[in-house]
């Protein structure tokens, strides 16, 4: 079976983003919450967000609350955030395993499908 995981890279700093709340949604049938993480001192979630059972192929949302985390930190640059949820739509299929990192910055963010 496949799983998802991910990581978030905050760029303006140059190191993981420790706190950053995590949402996956399942696009099939309408928009529904799947599971809930929270970043640790690595920038990853402590387990897969989907993975063996949970695994399905399908289109995802994932939604990182990165204004929150920018606030936080100390870094935001505007109120509100100009980046408040950033959300990554996917698909997935087979048995793959899929990694998808965020590399975020107040004002800008990047991702691909890593390894």
């Amino acid at each position: 079976m496949g799983k998802l995981t991910t990581h978030v890279l905050d760029t303006t700093s140059g190191r993981p983003a420790s706190g950053v709340g995590v949402k996956l949604f399942s696009m099939e049938n309408g928009r529904h919450l799947v599971a809930t993480a929270v970043t640790n001192e690595d920038g990853r979630t402590e387990a897969a967000l989907l993975e063996g059972e949970t695994f399905r192929s399908g289109t995802y949302e994932l939604e990182f609350s990165v204004g929150q985390y920018f606030q936080a930190a100390g870094t935001s640059q505007s109120d509100p955030p100009f980046l408040d949820n950033v959300v990554i739509q996917v698909t997935l299929s087979g048995d793959d395993n899929y990694h998808v990192p965020l590399l975020v910055s107040p004002w800008s963010y990047s991702t691909y499908r890593g390894s």
